[in-house]
Formats: C-alpha cells, structure tokens, sequence
C-alpha cells in the first residue's frame, strides 16, 4: 500500500487597500504629470480648471518653507 498524499494550496488573499492604494497612487501621479504637460502646453480647454486644481496640488505638496 502507497500512501499518496496530495500538496496542500496555499492560499494567499490580499486586503482590498493592498490593491487601491496603490492604483490610486498611480493615478495621482499620473494626472499631475499630465496637467504638468497641459500647463506647459497652453491648453485652454475644457479640462484648464481641473489642471490649474491638480497644478495647485502639486505646488502646495512640493512647497518647502
């Protein structure tokens, strides 16, 4: 008689934030990086009051006293 024993799974499940907080970084990151590009640009158009918001952001997180 052979005693066939099967690999236990391992199970891994990761909280909801490990996967939002993340995501949400790089979606900051990446609309302050485009209304950089849209300032520089002289874009006037419909999205100029979300870049001047996302502009005002930016400066008042890198602002150093």
């Amino acid at each position: 008689m052979s005693a066939r024993t099967q690999p236990e799974q391992a199970v891994s499940r990761l909280p909801w934030w490990a996967i939002a907080l993340p995501s949400l970084a790089f979606a900051a990151l990446l609309l302050l990086a485009g209304s950089a590009d849209a300032h520089a640009a002289g874009g006037s158009g419909g999205s100029g009051m979300l870049s001047q918001l996302f502009g005002l952001v930016r400066d008042a997180l890198t602002h150093q006293p």
